[in-house]
């Protein structure tokens, strides 16, 4: 029962929420660009792409959007879009306790 109760907020986190993350974008694309394209479908709060150390898009980025719904409809018409030559992901963006985890430490007994 309890677990059923967890699973249940954590679904419900992830569909109310205005964050956004974006995958598979164009290397070419900026801050800017992605910007306007959200822009097309909602009101944009803040775009970022994620850049590396030498100023190199890591190929993803994360949008806000003004409320749940403007998140709701970006993903609904932007998900599986083409891009800049590219076909992108638009998904809710996790919390942090639900984001998987890369890397683990295992400790050598």
């Amino acid at each position: 029962m309890e677990q059923e109760i967890i699973n249940q907020t954590t679904e419900q986190e992830i569909i109310n929420h205005k964050k956004l993350f974006v995958a598979s974008i164009s290397f070419r694309m900026r801050d800017n660009d992605l910007y306007q394209l959200f822009s097309n479908v909602g009101n944009v709060l803040h775009a970022k792409v994620v850049m590396n150390r030498d100023g190199r898009s890591k190929g993803y980025g994360f949008v806000e959007m003004s409320s749940e719904d403007e998140a709701k409809n970006a993903i609904s018409k932007l998900h599986g879009s083409v891009q800049f030559g590219r076909q992108i992901a638009v998904n809710p963006q996790l919390p942090k306790s639900m984001q998987p985890k890369l890397f683990t430490t295992q400790t050598m007994s």
